[in-house]
């Protein structure tokens, strides 16, 4: 733990959520449209063998979910992971990790609102930009509204998600069961090249990939500061809940690889309904095409909420203008909410331009800026675990396990996985923009304290 960091619990929030908000939360930050659409790109450039680099991306996130876990029942009355951080590495920790995570959110926000209005153009025939400002302007409503309204909407938008998921696994099998397929129901895993048709090193660098759509769980722990006994609901669902969603992704990709050839998956289009089409299922594309709106506005729900919470949180501290700690009558941090989405409205507009075009920039910008949080995540359970076991053991209810070669093995495998980014040419844009982003962060944290060590002027 390090020296001379007050614990400051977030002030003034509302209590509004329940534990089953909290859970479809954290749900609802990974299950979207990186499953649903953005899975196809992984099958196609690593075949049967991405089923490897889904496991090993999710034990990575495992990790570090445990360790949020383990410092969530420590200090239940903070604002977030970002403060855990605060409290075991000191104030530069804090300020580096909230405004990563305040960018990379904005930047999603601004993301999602793009995605959904190219999801509704070819049905409505509304350009992007105006159903995205629309849906942007539906979603702040919600947010500003009250934090109940926010997590009802998520709660529901996440049960319709995991609801299809479910139906999707239970359908395919039915089919794989009873359906006469030549070689047998599970040829398609080894045939066309074999399981690992482009080698090993094709699949170890796939985790490079996927590990990016099964971020966004750590989102609870925002969420949790607004629930009632929020270490125990932080630490009930975290290792569960990674659990259950990487049983979802694996179950969902092997099914789809089993009744569609992996070279027949087409990158950018949907391989669940490239599944539904050859079990015959009618109007395919089209539930799918609702079902993707609905995980692009669930995360972008979530991220204008995120945003507006971690922001808060960094005001709380002194990281952010005091201002933004003002809430509205309905507790709710409504200043904080405004300005995160205002990179989002701007995004938008941009994408009058080029929606492809801002769109992939947004996506390079915030690329690997996770995995430099997740990293922080790692640093300061370990410091603060070792300190806590010399001090208070008894805080220690929620434990990470194989303290501490686990947590090394985390940092280790994240690093590997920004190594393997830089020497991947598609992927080493993402990693030098976000260096970028990380080093402005970190020169603005410099500036700051500098400026607060300047002593005043004598009369």
């Amino acid at each position: 733990m390090s020296e001379n960091v007050a614990i400051v619990e977030t002030p003034g929030l509302a209590r509004a959520l329940k534990p089953r908000h909290i859970a479809m939360i954290a749900l609802g930050g990974i299950i979207g449209a990186g499953l649903f659409v953005g899975s196809s790109a992984g099958i196609a450039a690593i075949g049967p063998g991405i089923l490897v680099s889904y496991v090993l991306a999710g034990g990575m996130i495992l990790l570090v979910m445990r360790m949020l876990g383990e410092m969530a029942v420590v200090y239940p009355g903070l604002g977030g992971f970002t403060e855990y951080a605060r409290v075991g590495l000191g104030p530069w920790a804090g300020f580096v990790s909230g405004w990563l995570y305040w960018f990379y959110w904005v930047v999603v926000v601004a993301v999602e609102a793009i995605a959904a209005g190219s999801v509704l153009e070819p049905m409505t025939g509304i350009p992007v930009w105006q159903s995205g400002l629309g849906l942007m302007v539906a979603m702040t409503v919600t947010n500003l509204w009250s934090a109940r309204a926010y997590g009802e909407f998520e709660f529901w938008f996440a049960s319709i998600k995991v609801a299809a998921i479910i139906a999707f696994i239970f359908t395919c099998a039915a089919y794989l069961m009873n359906a006469p397929i030549e070689g047998g129901a599970f040829a398609n895993v080894t045939a066309h090249g074999g399981f690992a048709p482009f080698g090993m090193g094709a699949v170890f660098a796939g985790v490079t990939t996927v590990i990016f759509s099964l971020s966004g769980a750590e989102a609870a722990t925002i969420a949790a500061a607004e629930a009632e006994n929020p270490g125990k609901v932080v630490a009930r669902m975290t290792t569960q809940l990674m659990v259950r969603v990487t049983l979802f992704y694996l179950l969902s990709i092997f099914l789809i690889i089993c009744i569609v050839p992996w070279n027949k998956i087409v990158p950018g289009q949907s391989p669940f309904v490239a599944a539904l089409e050859v079990v015959g299922i009618p109007g395919a594309a089209l539930m799918m095409n609702f079902l993707v709106l609905t995980a692009v506005l669930s995360c972008l729900n979530s991220g204008i909420y995120v945003t507006s919470r971690t922001l808060f949180t960094l005001a709380s501290q002194g990281d952010a203008p005091k201002a933004l700690v003002t809430l509205n009558a309905r507790r709710v941090p409504a200043r904080a909410i405004l300005l995160g989405t205002a990179f989002g409205y701007f995004g938008v507009i941009a994408s009058i331009m080029s929606p492809q075009v801002v769109f992939a920039f947004l996506i390079n910008a915030s690329g690997a800026v996770m995995l430099f949080i997740y990293v922080i995540i790692a640093l300061a359970q370990i410091k603060n675990r070792r300190h806590l076991e010399q001090t208070d053991p008894a805080k220690l209810q929620i434990k990470m396990w194989l303290f501490p070669w686990a947590s090394y093995a985390a940092i280790a495998g994240i690093a590997g996985v920004l190594i393997a980014m830089g020497l991947t040419q598609n992927l080493a844009s993402q990693l030098f923009m976000s260096l970028i982003a990380l080093a402005v962060v970190v020169i603005a944290y410099f500036i700051r304290t500098g400026a607060k060590k300047v002593p005043a002027p004598a009369e």
